[in-house]
């Protein structure tokens, strides 16, 4: 596929991405208090499944490793908020299966086998594990969030979730470097930002 419009798809995800962001700090700050609408769950499983094939396209296991971890989060999240089931049933199946249908579809057309996942003539395998590592401690945040909204029976973003966002985008933006990645620095770049900004409200007494 052109490269161009590889590319084009990435930065839509990383666009969708870091608009969610401004967009729940945004309204957060209108309320003078932490707000997740459920229009910033729609976006991030919007985002993440177009970066799921961004990352596919360019045989690039952290990113596909990445959005695995989150993908079914943010679905989750769309069910605590009640907001799921509005989907047409068709979607939601398709939305389910998507992440098991591209890598079945990638094994059997033998465009990659396990060892070829971790193997990238143009990424060395310390760079793999740095973005690796870097993905799964930037969707850990999801994860925490995930538990802490289990427990609330609520979807929130408590304060660990901004912690290890920002933890997890600097070390991303540590891979995107050497990956010579602009994806990768342009989305994390902007979004390192907003976690500070985020941190920096709830440090000065702004509800979690």
């Amino acid at each position: 596929m052109n490269s161009w419009l590889v590319l084009s798809l990435g930065f839509s995800a990383q666009l969708l991405f870091s608009g969610r962001m401004v967009f729940q700090w945004v309204v957060s700050e209108k309320s003078n208090k932490q707000v997740t609408p459920a229009l910033f769950w729609y976006l991030s499983l919007l985002a993440s499944f177009m970066l799921f094939v961004y990352g596919y396209l360019r045989n690039d296991f952290a990113i596909m490793f990445g959005q695995t971890l989150t993908y079914f989060i943010y679905i989750r999240n769309l069910q605590l908020q009640g907001e799921w089931k509005r989907l047409p049933k068709p979607l939601r199946w398709f939305l389910w299966l998507f992440p098991l249908l591209i890598v079945f579809y990638g094994f059997n057309n033998n465009e990659y086998d396990v060892r070829q996942l971790f193997k990238n003539e143009n990424i060395p395998l310390w760079l793999i594990v740095l973005g690796s590592f870097a993905q799964f401690l930037f969707n850990l945040r999801f994860i925490y969030q995930w538990l802490y909204s289990e427990k609330k029976k609520m979807s929130q973003l408590p304060a660990g979730f901004w912690i290890l966002s920002l933890l997890g985008s600097g070390l991303i933006l540590v891979y995107a470097v050497f990956r010579k990645d602009p994806v990768l620095l342009v989305g994390h770049g902007f979004g390192f930002f907003i976690y500070l900004r985020t941190l920096y409200i709830l440090k000065n007494g702004i509800e979690e």
